[in-house]
């Protein structure tokens, strides 16, 4: 889905839901086999396990008044076992209960049981720690080592499902398999594997398919032809859809053949730097009405799209793997049920119009938006600079070796690596060049081996996708020079031949043309949503600084004055009798981040680069009294030090703007 790819036969009305990123769905509209109703899937990342049901409900019954029947929901392995052994499915990763309450709101479920997933996640949902293995593991593929990997993690998921299927008196009606193999790989026997395995663990009964894109190389190489695997389909919005389904019945049985897009794009996804993307209400209904109007079936993708908290965004490549595109924050999408869960628009009312004009039962009334508040302006303090903290590190943190080393390979999957070194300075200066850095790079250097409480000269950033040498100037040191790299991991990529996506320095460094020997790796890993509720002791550090006297400015070689990497804190209360409601932060004035609400990763900022300028942040992650805004920016703040909390989003940072389009 990161492009445009092409028992009861009733209307099946579909919508991707994720437990995870904050609410994600894929409704789908058609008539399957032995099948009854709904599909939708949620990206929710939620602290509180109260908060969390609370929205998972709010989200699923805006889809049900969409004209949804059945929950399509994604299964992210790097969710539930973040390092090898350790299995998580409590918190934001409780998948029973979200299969449980589809159930209770009387949704069906479409599972995605991987274990590759797309959804522009992470490395596709794959743990990261895959990366590590050694030799290295092919991922989607035969390869032994990998299968093995698979059949541990499937042992332990498909149990946990087996009493949710819809033959045992689950709402549980089909489970797909891998996600659009066709367009990535022709590896029959791996195929053949996953689903041997998902019958082993499953049974006969349960429905299986594949989704690939509707051309015959991608059904060729993507399906299992025969009665044991159900084929679907999906295809650009606007395409003619009725060829390509008759082209679908030819991978699946005689008579067992529903018209069935398993993804219809009702908007699309948004990279750093590009216009938001927006996508005609009208063109859209109108595309689904195609469909429709002669008992084919949809996922929806997107219902709701959601947000990616924390990490866990991914990534896209063009041409090569440093063309290189890592995806926003918000996971809008241009969906009918907005990131906030909004339905008040003219695409929610133009799907609702043509599922209803189709449909055989009447709809549900159609819920109001959720109320959003701004909470004013509030100041922040400067608590600390990173250099700063680097003598409170742990030394069993730092890992020396000749040659810098993959984050994965430190056991790091997510945040960020500071790379140090020494070089002897020349009179005129040097010149630094990194082959091959996943994803950006700030350079600093220092006379100072441990930086903090000396003079730090930052002198460039080196970025994966503009790829060049910079110059060092000559720091005029007694000895030798002190390099500082922190690398910063912006999501792995998720689709498509460069999913083998290792973060940090991935080559050697060279100065002067000759490679730089002697480094030491301090991991700065912040924390992910599976983590909770542990906090990184960094941010806690940051939070407990006093503030500082002064604000210590870098110097760098240009005109341009940057604070640096630092921590930025500040509070904003809530009174008992005021309502505790969805808000926005804006970073307007800010360049580059992270941010977390009460120990919580609300995720990336970068408006700069736009068009993202506010992140979303749900009611649940706040609470009455106060509250604690961390910041962590890579560069400079805004100059007075302020962010504001306001009740709606904007998507016009950068130097471009949001545009209407047809897919």
């Amino acid at each position: 889905m990161a492009r445009k790819r092409s028992s009861k036969t009733t209307l099946i009305f579909f919508v991707l839901f994720s437990v995870i990123a904050f609410v994600a769905f894929f409704p789908v509209f058609a008539s399957l086999p032995s099948l009854s109703s709904h599909s939708h899937d949620l990206h929710l990342h939620l602290r509180r396990h109260q908060g969390r049901e609370k929205y998972w409900e709010d989200r699923l019954l805006r889809a049900k008044a969409l004209g949804l029947n059945t929950i399509q929901t994604y299964i992210p392995w790097n969710l539930h076992e973040p390092e090898p052994g350790k299995l998580v499915f409590e918190g934001i990763a409780d998948l029973l209960s979200f299969l449980t309450l589809c159930q209770k709101l009387s949704l069906l479920v479409m599972l995605r049981a991987g274990p590759y997933i797309c959804a522009e996640w992470d490395l596709g949902g794959f743990p990261a720690w895959l990366l590590a293995i050694e030799p290295d593991v092919r991922l989607r593929s035969s390869d032994p080592a990998y299968l093995r990997m698979v059949e541990g993690w499937w042992g332990i998921l498909l149990p946990k499902v087996a009493p949710l299927l819809y033959g045992n008196g689950g709402p549980i009606i089909m489970v797909q398999i891998e996600n659009e193999f066709g367009s990535y790989g022709d590896d029959k026997a791996y195929l053949s594997y996953l689903m041997k395995l998902a019958r082993e663990h499953l049974g006969e009964d349960i429905i299986l398919y594949t989704t690939d894109g509707g051309s015959r190389e991608a059904l060729e190489k993507g399906t299992i032809r025969g009665d044991d695997v159900f084929s679907a389909v999906d295809f650009t919005t606007g395409d003619d859809p009725w060829p390509i389904f008759k082209l679908q019945k030819e991978f699946n049985s005689p008579g067992k053949s529903p018209a069935l897009s398993s993804e219809f794009y009702t908007g699309w996804l948004t990279h750093w730097g590009e216009k938001m993307a927006r996508t005609d209400a009208d063109f859209t209904a109108a595309a689904l009405e195609k469909i429709l109007s002669q008992n084919g079936s949809v996922v929806l993708y997107m219902a709701h799209g959601g947000t990616n908290f924390g990490f866990y965004n991914g990534a896209n490549t063009g041409a090569n793997e440093s063309d290189y595109k890592p995806d926003l924050t918000s996971y809008d999408y241009d969906a009918p049920i907005t990131e906030s869960g909004d339905v008040d628009n003219a695409k929610f009312k133009a799907i609702r119009r043509v599922v209803e004009k189709y449909g055989s039962v009447s709809l549900p009334s159609v819920p109001f938006n959720n109320k959003k508040t701004g909470y004013g302006s509030f100041q922040l303090t400067k608590t600390a600079f990173l250099f700063d903290l680097l003598d409170g590190i742990d030394s069993a943190q730092i890992v020396e070796a000749e040659n810098p080393t993959a984050m994965e390979y430190l056991y790091q999957m997510f945040g960020f690596l500071l790379y140090v070194s020494q070089y002897a300075s020349k009179t005129g200066g040097s010149k630094l060049f990194i082959p091959k850095v996943h994803d950006r790079a700030q350079v600093f250097i220092s006379c100072s081996p441990k930086a903090n409480g000396g003079q730090v000269l930052y002198v460039g950033t080196i970025e994966r996708w503009s790829n060049q040498a910079i110059d060092l100037p000559n720091a005029k040191c007694v000895s030798n020079t002190s390099l500082f790299i922190l690398v910063e991991n912006m999501g792995r990529v998720n689709y498509g031949p460069y999913m083998f996506d290792r973060k940090g320095i991935l080559s050697s460094v060279y100065v002067d043309g000759r490679v730089l020997k002697g480094w030491k790796m301090i991991s700065i890993p912040f924390n992910n949503l599976n983590k909770v509720p542990k906090f990184n002791s960094v941010i806690q550090v940051s939070s407990e600084f006093p503030k500082l006297s002064a604000h210590k400015k870098l110097e760098h070689n240009s005109e341009d004055v940057l604070e640096g990497p630092s921590f930025y804190t500040g509070h904003f209360s809530i009174g008992k009798t005021s309502e505790v409601a969805d808000t926005y932060i804006s970073l307007r004035g800010w360049r580059k981040g992270i941010a977390f609400v009460n120990e919580f990763n609300v995720g990336r900022y970068w408006p700069i680069s736009g068009p993202q300028c506010n992140l979303y942040i749900p009611a649940p992650i706040l609470r009455h009294g106060e509250n604690v805004l961390v910041i962590f920016e890579l560069e400079s703040p805004n100059s007075e030090l302020v962010v504001d909390s306001v009740d709606q989003p904007d998507f016009m940072c950068g130097s471009r703007k949001s545009s209407v389009h047809q897919l």
